[in-house]
């Protein structure tokens, strides 16, 4: 199991390293590569993108010609995580904060997100939320996070927060506000690598 990591901007070794810990704690086969430019991308069986700054990255993403590389191996049904701008870079649609800067966004999960739902920086808090997939409570770490606004019908809303969506998924495409790698739970980690064993499998 191969799971790439955009590390262009953002909080890329800490999702490295809950990779790494959670391919260990499943002893599991598998590596976490960082992915900078083009030609990776197609050799991973998963893909993710962290939080950071959603116009730095998308930008990147386009200048290195790793975007195009991320929708084919969403339409090979390869999963995807999107955490925090990684979130706003897999939606359909953005707010007008979005539109302004013209950033990328790859299309992924049929939605529109608003960046900086919930504040600034300053705003910054965790909450133990309350997701469909897990029976107890995730201690969920929110940095000047996006939120979902919208969704349709065929996406599943995985949790709420302050009448936001805070977590969704289509398909393999998971969006998530939040930091899960900045926390000890690595119950999404297991999760995900779930859904790259079950890909593979198929």
């Amino acid at each position: 199991m191969k799971i790439g990591v955009i590390a262009i901007q953002g909080d890329v070794e800490e999702h490295v390293i809950a990779f790494e810990q959670t391919l260990a704690a499943r002893q599991e086969i598998g590596e976490v590569v960082k992915i900078k430019h083009r030609g990776i991308a197609g050799s991973c069986d998963a893909i993710v993108i962290p939080g950071g700054e959603s116009t730095t990255i998308g930008r990147l993403m386009e200048r290195e010609g790793i975007l195009p590389e991320i929708k084919e191996a969403a339409e090979e049904g390869k999963p995807i995580l999107g955490t925090c701008a990684g979130m706003v870079l897999l939606a359909k649609e953005g707010d007008d904060e979005v539109a302004k800067t013209g950033q990328p966004l790859l299309d992924l999960i049929d939605v529109q997100v608003k960046r900086n739902a919930f504040g600034r920086q300053r705003e910054s808090f965790e909450v133990l939320l309350k997701m469909s997939i897990f029976e107890a409570p995730f201690h969920a770490v929110f940095i000047r996070a996006p939120a979902i606004t919208q969704a349709a019908e065929n996406v599943e809303v995985l949790a709420t927060f302050d009448e936001h969506i805070v977590a969704a998924k289509q398909g393999n495409t998971i969006a998530l506000s939040f930091h899960p790698e900045l926390t000890e739970d690595r119950r999404i980690h297991h999760y995900f690598l779930d859904l790259c064993r079950q890909a593979i499998a198929e």
